[in-house]
């Protein structure tokens, strides 16, 4: 075949700009406005379209540390941010009685221990743990060791120059970072129209989106539109008809529960995400209150047993009643479907067990800018981007179906989430894991050997081996190697400040 010669684009100019559509606002749509406010010039129109009758979902109130870089790329000042959210420092997520009733383990961020040569730490570490002398992987975590002890710190180390920084993420009242964003977006440029759409139009010929109509009777007209209107996906599902992936049958919690209550007195750096008998719940501590929710398979429990079994486990009295959702986990088929893009959950769902809500969001953002169109769309752009996001998505559901299939609970939930048939991505890396420890992480895949490592370990996977490389360092010398680790880590976490005190110092929201 010979080559298809591709008509040149008209460039765009501030007489013809490229108008840019946000259906719908919370965190998705704000985060979507201004970053696109940020980085795009006079030659695009950004317009977004919420109703304030419509709620938001608001579930992710923790995140992953990627959203540091998003935040930094818009210029925006950290201690200005965590102050305006009410928000709090993130280390990692413990998981209580995931494994069994009493037993529980971090995913921290950050390293563990340190690789040697040509093999990482985890080979060393198996080899010590066969041989008796090896502690556990806690031991060889900066961001546990800090977290546990309730502390805090941004920077160089203190202690020694070969420790690395300490990485974190935040919590943060989502409602409150929708509307940071907000004034961060109108001040760029981005146009709010408050409204809601109760008409789409689509082009006869292209079949793209032409306009959504507004109950007011207003007509918005655009090149590209953002379907940030929630699981409804107003745009990308109920005008194109785009599909969704249902995958309940691997990820079987199908409704939740969120509730506030009292700021906790254990204001722990971490996430909490406990084990129940049909599910788990979140616990989240910011400045002024405590977020918790509970996840659930309705098949399993009933909706009354499992509000009640939320508010009994409260750390501090509840400031709400329970409020619930129903949901499907999964994804569209197509996450870019003609001249729409779907951002949040409008997208697809997965239940906020690893904090990838918001990280889904920005990534899918930092994937359009790559990729952003101009007055025309191609098919290979679509094409791509849907390639990009699927792996996401997969990769990410492959992270959280370990936490379910690999358990020891006997409650019924548990039993069949223990005999649910694997996807064979995920299948064929424990089969790896199980033989002799080895973690490969492929592309861009969100979570690094060292997330797999700790939720493997953590949740009783045991590999039958490891390297044969880590078998030839001299016993005692392996020992000093772990045991210079640990004493490393314990003296520089002893000289980090409170975490509650960290906040007090920089970033304390004031009172309401």
């Amino acid at each position: 075949m010979g080559n298809v010669a591709v008509q040149p684009e008209a460039p765009v100019t501030p007489e013809t700009p490229v108008t840019i559509v946000i259906a719908g606002g919370g965190t998705a749509g704000w985060m979507t406005a201004a970053a696109l406010g940020h980085f795009l010039g006079d030659g695009f129109r950004i317009r977004l379209v919420e109703s304030a009758d419509i709620g938001t979902v608001g579930v992710g109130e923790a995140t992953i540390p990627q959203i540091r870089l998003f935040n930094a790329a818009l210029g925006i000042d950290e201690d200005a941010f965590m102050r305006a959210t009410q928000g709090s420092f993130k280390l990692g997520i413990e998981f209580v009685d995931w494994l069994r009733p009493g037993h529980r383990y971090m995913h921290a961020f950050g390293n563990i221990g340190r690789d040697v040569g040509l093999i990482p730490f985890q080979h060393y570490w198996l080899r010590a743990q066969a041989a008796g002398f090896a502690g556990p992987l806690s031991a060889y975590s900066l961001n546990e060791i800090v977290g546990r002890a309730g502390r805090m710190h941004r920077g160089a180390p203190l202690t020694a120059s070969t420790i690395p920084p300490l990485p974190y993420a935040f919590h943060f009242d989502a409602g409150l970072y929708a509307a940071f964003l907000r004034r961060f977006a109108e001040a760029r440029g981005v146009e709010r129209q408050e409204g809601r759409i109760t008409a789409v139009q689509r082009d006869g010929e292209s079949g793209d989106i032409a306009h959504v109509q507004l109950e007011s009777g207003e007509i918005i007209t655009g090149d590209l539109f953002i379907d940030c209107s929630g699981f409804r996906g107003l745009l990308i599902e109920e005008a194109l008809g785009t599909g969704y992936e249902d995958w309940t049958h691997w990820l079987p919690c199908d409704r939740a529960l969120a509730v506030p209550s009292a700021r906790a007195v254990d204001f722990t750096p971490y996430t909490r995400a406990t084990a129940h008998a049909a599910g788990w719940q979140w616990r989240i501590p910011l400045q002024h209150r405590t977020g918790n929710g509970r996840v659930y398979c309705s098949a399993f429990t009933s909706d009354d047993d499992a509000a009640a079994s939320l508010l009994a486990h409260l750390d501090t009295r509840a400031l709400a009643d329970p409020r619930p959702l129903k949901f499907t986990t999964g994804k569209r088929r197509k996450f870019w479907n003609h001249n729409v893009v779907a951002i949040g959950l409008a997208s697809g769902f997965m239940e906020p067990l690893e904090s990838t809500s918001i990280h889904l969001i920005q990534s899918a953002i930092s994937r359009l800018l790559k990729l952003l169109p101009g007055k025309v769309q191609r098919a290979a752009d679509r094409a791509e981007y849907n390639r990009q996001t699927d792996f996401e998505f997969d990769r990410i559901r492959d992270f959280l179906i370990l936490h379910y299939w690999a358990n020891g609970r006997d409650e019924p939930f548990w039993q069949a989430c223990r005999s649910m048939a694997l996807p064979d991505t995920l299948a064929a890396k424990l089969d790896l894991f199980r033989a002799n420890g080895h973690i490969v992480r492929e592309h861009e895949e969100l979570f690094t050997e060292v997330g797999w490592l700790q939720v493997l370990i953590g949740q009783g996977v045991t590999p039958a081996g490891h390297h044969p490389i880590a078998g030839q360092i001299d016993e005692g010398d392996l020992r000093e190697f772990l045991t210079t680790i640990t004493a490393l880590y314990d003296r520089e976490a002893g000289r980090y400040e409170s975490h509650a005190g960290f906040i007090a110092r920089h970033c304390a929201a004031v009172a309401a």
